[in-house]
């Protein structure tokens, strides 16, 4: 199952990516090519939603494959046994991180955004699509850290 997710939040980074690639070129030469301010408004709105998702889903891959930021000073010190001890202390912080302000607070926020019905500014998108990213993201992560978990 690991493999099928890794697999699948690597493609959506990817497509991601891709939309933010074009998105920003798209910007760069309409302003070189037309001499116009911003001639497709969207374009930066879009780019921006597209770096939150990017940065949110990025982090939740990064935890994955164990790439995220750590500290291993005190780890690097200790015996095998509190080195899996410290390693599932860890994890079990990660998960209650994810879970209490991406996953819990990203849902509270989604719904707040869904009963105000605040749309984008440029694009007049719902805005709750956008921090739909959190509790995804989250979860994810949570995933990710309990797998770590159970390996350990």
């Amino acid at each position: 199952m690991r493999k099928t997710i890794d697999m699948v939040l690597s493609r959506i980074i990817v497509f991601i990516m891709i939309i933010l690639t074009l998105d920003v070129l798209l910007q760069v030469a309409t302003d070189f090519i037309i001499k116009d301010s911003n001639p497709f408004s969207f374009t930066d709105e879009l780019a921006e939603f597209l770096l939150i998702w990017t940065g949110l889903f990025g982090a939740a891959y990064a935890t994955g494959k164990k790439q995220h930021l750590a500290i291993t000073l005190i780890n690097n010190k200790l015996k095998r046994a509190a080195q899996k001890r410290l390693n599932i202390f860890i994890n079990i912080l990660i998960s209650l991180f994810a879970l209490v302000v991406l996953v819990i607070g990203g849902i509270r926020f989604v719904i707040i955004n869904m009963k105000l019905d605040q749309l984008s500014p440029a694009m007049e998108i719902p805005m709750w699509y956008v921090y739909l990213a959190l509790p995804l993201s989250g979860a994810f992560i949570m995933f990710y850290a309990i797998d770590e978990t159970r390996g350990i």
